[in-house]
C-alpha cells in the first residue's frame, strides 16, 4: 500500500515536468527526470518508442517547442499508483501550442492521456517513461514545423 505522501509527490513531479516545459525552464528538468527516459509518442507520430538520456530529452523538447510563442500543458483526473520504489501516474491532458503566423490558425490543441512511469531516487521521484496517447486535436498542427522564415514578424 502506498502512502498519500508518495502519491502526492508523484503527482507533483509530473506537474513540475509540464510546468518547466511550458515556462521553458530547461535547466530545471533534470530534477524531475531519470537518467534514461523512454518516450512513446507513437499515437501521434508513428514509429516506435525511444529511450534517451535526460539531457537528450530536454534538448529535443527545447528544439521542438522552443520556437513557439507559448505552450500550456494541463493535466487532470490524475491517478497515482505507487508500488514500493516505482510508480505510475495516469492523467488526461490538454496541450495548447501558440505561434502567430501568416499561414492559418495560430494555435494547435491536442488532447488525450498521459502515462508517466516513475522511479524513486535518493533525491525524490524521477520520471523514467512518458506515454502520450493522443485522442483528439484541433487547430493548426503545422505551427509545430513552421520555419523561422515563415513566422509572423510583428
Amino acid at each position: 500500500m502506498s502512502s498519500a505522501e508518495d502519491r502526492l509527490d508523484v503527482i507533483e513531479t509530473c506537474t513540475r515536468m509540464l510546468w518547466h516545459v511550458d515556462l521553458r525552464q530547461w535547466d530545471a528538468l533534470p530534477a524531475v527526470l531519470a537518467e534514461k527516459v523512454t518516450l512513446d509518442y507513437t499515437s501521434l507520430f508513428g514509429g516506435t518508442p525511444v529511450t534517451r538520456t535526460a539531457d537528450r530529452v530536454i534538448a529535443d523538447w527545447a528544439a521542438g517547442l522552443g520556437h513557439l510563442k507559448a505552450t500550456q500543458h494541463m493535466i487532470g483526473n490524475q491517478i497515482a499508483e505507487v508500488d514500493g520504489d516505482t510508480a505510475v501516474l495516469t492523467a488526461h491532458f490538454q496541450a495548447t501550442h501558440l505561434l502567430p503566423n501568416p499561414y492559418g490558425s495560430e494555435t494547435w490543441t491536442l488532447g488525450g492521456r498521459y502515462r508517466f512511469d516513475l522511479a524513486r531516487a535518493a533525491s525524490g521521484w524521477r520520471i523514467s517513461g512518458v506515454l502520450m496517447t493522443a485522442l483528439w486535436a484541433d487547430g493548426n498542427q503545422q505551427i509545430m514545423t513552421v520555419s523561422d522564415g515563415q513566422k509572423e514578424t510583428t
